[in-house]
């Protein structure tokens, strides 16, 4: 059985989500589709997915001088650790709260700066993961 193990960090996470839109690609074809929201240099790409590769989420093979890459880690399975991650955290694993939280009016300007707080928080928490490692599948 696969072992459950922590999120990627940010910078991986982008790299699974552009190789999930994309199919597959090479590392320009993965710098394209991250340099649309964060211009990162072709040896950053390629280094993020090298690390990738390694830890088995994605699967490379080779083409001419070059790699090209396919994500192997699972989209849903990854958000539902990342959700895991966000309830346990921001509200002690209930979802519960989660939905009581959510049921409060919208925020304006008198809103209670905790609540900001949170929403700042969730929204950190939604874009990045908590460590480097991937599951194992």
């Amino acid at each position: 059985m696969a072992r459950d193990r922590e999120l990627p960090p940010p910078l991986e996470m982008m790299c699974l989500n552009a190789l999930w839109d994309i199919g597959e690609g090479n590392v320009e074809d993965v710098r394209k589709v991250i340099s649309q929201d964060r211009p990162l240099a072709y040896t950053t790409v390629l280094t993020l997915l090298d690390r990738l590769a390694r830890r088995g989420a994605v699967a490379r093979r080779k083409q001419g001088r070059g790699f090209r890459y396919q994500a192997t880690a699972e989209r849903n399975r990854l958000r539902q650790m990342a959700l895991k991650v966000f309830l346990d955290y921001h509200f002690e694993g209930s979802t519960a709260k989660l939905r009581l939280f959510l049921d409060e009016p919208v925020l304006n300007e008198d809103a209670p700066q905790e609540k900001v707080e949170v929403l700042q928080s969730m929204a950190v928490a939604a874009g990045a993961g908590t460590t480097s490692t991937l599951p194992q599948e």
